[in-house]
């Protein structure tokens, strides 16, 4: 499977050409671009267009990029209203939420991406029909906007009773809009069935999040780090290894100055299995 990572790694650093430079560097050939606005700021010009251009004649490619969570540049910091929710009731919240996610559509403008990786909802989201009927009219909307620039959407399971695999799939099928998923093996251990979880999802399955956790905290590790059994998720990845690549999404454990260290014996591991 090829290697790929999610810049997620180097979040508490503003992402330019250094950082471009060493992912490459350690031999992975696609990238998923992570819009945290502190790290990649898709509202400043300047930084997208210096990414950009570099990505002109790199051999790096943006394999995909992931939909704000926030508006703000601290991680959320600054109160509940910062919260992306593309299944908010309100109307006019609703719609200022769908325009902040536009904005980083429109990367595709400079910079070149398959797929936009994008929660529906938050975690740990109680069900509700009203909020199922707002992420239709989100979606439906973001669909057109993105694929005018070549970009599909995939929806990414996360630990909620909105996004159990089931009602996810169920979601998209009565959508009937080309829709795909982006599979995280963290989200799904935590509810304590990946397998489960992935085999609902495998046919539409375009990206995968691969990290390691304690089944009890969301904590990106390193995979080995937690207590997902790597032989059996390698051995489920590789029934359809075609369809998407191996792709970290880890948290700078802080432990180096480099926090793209700890990623090569994190690939030979799984590798190996």
């Amino acid at each position: 499977m090829q290697r790929a990572i999610s810049t997620h790694l180097l979040a508490r650093h503003r992402l330019n050409t250094v950082w471009l430079d060493r992912i490459w560097n350690a031999g992975i050939p696609l990238v998923e671009i992570f819009c945290a606005r502190e790290h990649f700021d898709y509202r400043d010009s300047s930084q997208v267009n210096e990414v950009a251009y570099w990505f002109g004649d790199a051999q790096l490619k943006a394999h995909s990029l992931h939909a704000p969570m926030f508006n703000d540049d601290c991680w959320g910091k600054t109160g509940p209203g910062a919260v992306i929710d593309i299944t908010e009731v309100s109307k006019p919240k609703r719609i200022a939420h769908v325009d902040e996610i536009k904005r980083a559509i429109e990367v595709a403008d400079k910079i070149q991406f398959r797929y936009l990786i994008q929660h529906l909802g938050v975690a740990g989201q109680e069900y509700d029909e009203a909020r199922l009927e707002a992420a239709f009219n989100s979606l439906e909307e973001l669909h057109l906007f993105a694929a005018h620039r070549g970009v599909r959407i995939l929806l990414e399971n996360i630990p909620s009773a909105i996004c159990t695999a089931e009602r996810l799939s169920y979601f998209v099928d009565a959508m009937h809009l080309d829709m795909g998923f982006c599979y995280d093996i963290g989200h799904a251990h935590l509810k304590g069935r990946f397998e489960k979880e992935f085999a609902t999802l495998a046919p539409r399955v375009r990206s995968l999040h691969v990290h390691d956790n304690d089944g009890v905290e969301d904590r990106h590790l390193a995979p080995g780090l937690g207590t997902i059994d790597w032989g059996k998720a390698m051995a489920m990845f590789r029934t359809r290894q075609d369809q998407y690549p191996l792709l970290l999404e880890l948290k700078d454990p802080g432990t180096s100055a480099n926090p793209l260290d700890v990623v090569p014996a994190a690939f030979e591991r799984l590798e190996k299995l």
